[in-house]
């Protein structure tokens, strides 16, 4: 996993993961929602990358 890759999927899983709970906390639904959406993507990003790296030679 190349660290740039690797440092963008924590951002979007922290950041999401801070938007969703600010967004609970509010109770705004589509801030929860589009938290959920990007932490989702920083998940699918980092398990990309760790499937990158079990086929590397």
């Amino acid at each position: 996993m190349t660290a740039d890759e690797k440092a963008k999927a924590k951002t979007d899983q922290v950041r999401g993961k801070l938007k969703e709970a600010l967004g609970r906390t509010v109770g705004n639904e589509r801030m929860t929602a589009e938290g959920e959406v990007e932490r989702r993507t920083g998940d699918a990003r980092e398990a990309k990358e760790k499937v990158k790296d079990a086929f590397k030679p």
